[in-house]
């Protein structure tokens, strides 16, 4: 049982560090994408 708990646990917190990850690679990709609209502007104007 305490096996289990562990593989659980340890399952839980892998899943908790990839999904936090992810989430900030978005974001960093969101801003790239936004820094890039930026310079596609300036350079039209």
């Amino acid at each position: 049982m305490k096996n289990l708990f562990a593989k659980v646990v340890v399952s839980l917190v892998c899943f908790s560090i990839l999904t936090l990850s992810a989430c900030n690679t978005v974001r960093g990709v969101g801003k790239d994408v936004k820094r890039g609209g930026q310079e596609i502007e300036r350079a039209v104007d």
